[in-house]
């Protein structure tokens, strides 16, 4: 692990270690006491005092970075470069040109990278997407989506605008990828109206709709300045389902997804599907794992990243045109 974000040390370092095909053997930082600190709380056995030293260490396979956002790149390539596997944090980079110099990175190197969005391979998102595109909620038609927070630390990393902050790249993003996840496709043209902080000049609200075509839309609001919520309700022309807790699904009780059908004129319902109790973290980091140790493709490729930073992409010009803007 390179850094010792909290997301990485509360959540996804320990989660790892539960795996079945991962182990965590190193922590890197560029202050060595915290290296050493984590290492020692959540029982790795290598600490280094600069992220330089680990990515050189040969007994290391892969790496994961929950460094800044700016700096996924930079340090996904020069993993990469030194034969390491690579998963890494959600935006892969700040653009969609950051996302294909990576693919060139991948192709070049040959090693798997990976942009890590825990949701794709969680159970319960899987089972909403086999629902939707089943035919068993009619044809589908909207996705309706929110995700916020309240934040106003300015010693926030999110509030940097130098270093990627902004709602849309740490929660929005998420709305763009299931979007197009359950769709099963790209959206033809997007519009977007963006509030930005004038105290911290980051975006801190969004509220966007993804045109897929024939009828078929993406609403999504986030916002780092709301009461915390998070909500997914996926619509077809008989039926529904909504996912209780979509992104943050906690890994120590069942998740729930709500499900209604019926022909037209007649009142549905509900029944609510619940899932196994798991950690989204775990089976992320063993497929991940999986496909590096067996040479199997990776559960979704980098370009699916690159698409989704063109959505993104577009979502910030339209945001600054005030027009629909469509996909480069």
């Amino acid at each position: 692990m390179l850094g010792v974000a909290r997301i990485a040390t509360k959540k996804v370092i320990p989660a790892m270690q539960r795996g079945a095909w991962t182990t965590v053997d190193a922590m890197a930082s560029r202050d060595a006491a915290k290296a050493q600190d984590a290492a020692r709380q959540l029982g790795v056995p290598k600490a280094y005092g600069s992220y330089e030293a680990l990515v050189a260490d040969p007994d290391i396979d892969a790496v994961y970075i929950p460094l800044p956002n700016h700096l996924h790149v930079e340090w996904t390539t020069r993993a990469a470069e030194a034969g390491k596997h690579v998963i890494c944090e959600k935006p892969i980079g700040l653009t969609a040109a950051d996302a294909e110099a990576l693919v060139g990175v991948r192709d070049r190197t040959g090693v798997r990278i990976q942009e890590a969005f825990m949701v794709r391979t969680h159970p319960q998102w899987l089972r909403a997407r086999d629902i939707a595109q089943s035919g068993q909620i009619g044809e589908l038609r909207s996705i309706v989506g929110y995700f916020s927070f309240f934040n106003d630390d300015p010693r926030n990393i999110r509030h940097k605008k130098e270093y990627g902050g902004g709602g849309m790249l740490d929660i929005g993003c998420y709305l763009v990828n299931t979007s197009r996840m359950i769709f099963g496709a790209e959206p033809q043209r997007v519009c977007a109206l963006i509030e930005v902080s004038g105290r911290f000049g980051v975006d801190w609200m969004a509220s966007m709709l993804l045109d897929f075509g024939g009828a078929r839309h993406a609403v999504g609001t986030c916002s780092m300045q709301l009461a915390y919520g998070q909500r997914i309700v996926i619509s077809g022309s008989i039926g529904r389902i909504e996912i209780e807790i979509p992104f943050n699904a906690p890994p120590d009780r069942p998740c729930r997804i709500f499900f209604d059908n019926a022909p037209p004129g007649e009142v549905p319902t509900r029944q609510t599907l619940e899932l196994p109790i798991c950690d989204q973290y775990t089976i992320q980091g063993d497929l991940f794992s999986e496909a590096a140790l067996t040479g199997r493709p990776t559960p979704y490729p980098l370009e699916d990243s690159v698409s989704n930073m063109r959505v993104i992409d577009a979502l910030f010009r339209s945001g600054a045109s005030g027009c629909w803007e469509r996909l480069r």
